[in-house]
């Protein structure tokens, strides 16, 4: 068996195609979908993420906003700057880039962003209109994994789901869109009390790994025929590379391979579509201002 190999990036570009389209519909009507993207510091991971979201925004039409604001800022500095955002009506989404530095307390934060502009779907709103299934704006990387899903035709509706990793930005969210009626998947989540973990993830008809450690999901852990997708992204140090590092995912991709029929690479896999699905956030929430003037 060799696994169909699931292309994030193309599927993706096509959901920002649909996104550039519809934003065109409403600059032409008046309004222009703008996001401001806020970074506190400097990490290179950050930085990098900050400037793909900027070459997406400019792809698809949509103003940016960007701040950068000095590792040395105040909690205060950056709740000022959150409000302004919020009282600012030509601003649509709100993102401050996550994570931020240890003397700013994050959780404060986002509690601070106006619900309504919350396109990363983190604010305790969105997360109970996704838990009692209420129109809301869905967490990017989750929303993004069921259009992969959809667009590569794996069936969900009673599919056994085995999500490795329980995060409030992954994993959790994930989980409760699976279940929903519409996937009608069966879902389990393993994390680090999970007994037998091997045992749990060969059944999975759906197997998810968003766990953050490189090839923690071995060939042996995998369902014959089971669809894998690989959330995770992490560096590991390789000399042969031009930076001194490649990128991996949470699947010992490779072997992964010959077991599963469908997969997701890292890089070209889950990634670009957390992107596209932010501009598709920025996009509902421009057009609910728009329809709310």
């Amino acid at each position: 068996m060799s696994a169909t190999i699931i292309d994030g990036f193309a599927v993706a570009a096509s959901v920002r195609s649909r996104v550039a389209s519809a934003v065109a519909n409403l600059k032409a009507a008046g309004t222009q979908p703008c996001l401001a993207v806020v970074l506190v510091g400097d990490d290179p991971a950050s930085v990098s993420y900050v400037a793909g979201k900027e070459k997406a925004l400019a792809e698809v039409g949509m103003a940016d906003r960007s701040y950068r604001l000095p590792v040395t800022a105040s909690e205060k500095e950056l709740l000022d700057l959150i409000a302004a955002l919020n009282a600012d009506a030509s601003v649509h989404g709100i993102l401050v880039q996550l994570p931020l530095p240890r003397h700013i307390d994050e959780a404060r934060v986002i509690l601070a962003i106006d619900p309504s502009k919350d396109v990363d779907g983190f604010h305790p709103i969105s997360v109970g209109n996704l838990v009692i299934d209420r129109p809301g704006f869905l967490p990017c990387t989750p929303h993004g994994v069921l259009v992969l899903l959809r667009e590569a035709g794996i069936a969900t509706n009673g599919a056994h789901a085995v999500i490795v990793g329980r995060s409030n930005i992954v994993g959790k969210p994930l989980a409760l869109l699976l279940a929903r009626k519409d996937c009608n998947a069966t879902v389990t989540i393993c994390h680090t009390g999970t007994r037998d973990l091997a045992s749990i993830t060969r059944q999975a008809d759906i197997l998810i790994a968003a766990v953050g450690k490189p090839r923690v999901i071995t060939a042996d852990m995998i369902k014959p025929g089971a669809a894998v997708i690989d959330v995770g992204v992490n560096r590991v140090e390789d000399s042969t590379a031009k930076k001194g590092f490649r990128l991996v995912g949470d699947v010992d991709f490779v072997p992964a391979c010959e077991v599963a029929s469908y997969i997701t690479p890292v890089p070209r896999g889950v990634g670009p579509m957390t992107i596209a699905m932010l501009m598709h956030n920025t996009l509902l929430a421009s057009e609910r201002a728009a329809e709310a003037r």
